[in-house]
């Protein structure tokens, strides 16, 4: 929650989590992405003006959606003592045909391991679904863009 303070400036409470990235242009259509200590990068496929290097961001928007979701799956398997050796997501996605350019639709498939009884999937579904990348795709947050 952003705050005024008394002078008139804008000031974030104490609770809030801040994430910084940092976006830097590489060469041709490629970025990297600089995260704590770790780096990513992305780039466009061929065919979109690119060297295909690496992910696009639609595609890390997409994985993120998926790691959330077996991460959270992950959780609730080990604290019911369950295994996630055979944990995996696979995701499809597709683009919108209509403008603005978007995702219009995600699939996932969360395949969990055989040990786990048919009475505890509809629990464990429900505790994916509540991963933090999907409660922030259905409840967008304010974006602004600003020129420096």
């Amino acid at each position: 929650m952003t705050v005024t303070s008394s002078k008139g400036l804008r000031e974030r409470e104490p609770s809030e989590t801040v994430g910084r990235m940092e976006v830097c242009f590489q060469a041709g259509e490629s970025y990297e992405v600089e995260v704590r200590e770790h780096r990513i990068r992305v780039d466009q496929p061929i065919d979109n003006g690119g060297e295909d290097t690496a992910p696009t961001p639609v595609e890390l928007l997409v994985a993120s959606l998926a790691t959330c979701v077996a991460f959270y799956a992950g959780r609730y398997l080990t604290r019911h003592g369950y295994s996630r050796r055979r944990l995996s997501v696979s995701v499809e996605h597709e683009m919108a045909t209509d403008r603005p350019a978007r995702v219009a639709a995600v699939r996932l498939r969360l395949q969990v391991p055989p040990t786990l009884p048919a009475d505890q999937r509809s629990a464990l579904r429900a505790v994916a679904a509540h991963c933090t990348v999907h409660h922030t795709l259905l409840n967008p947050p304010s974006i602004s863009i600003e020129l420096a």
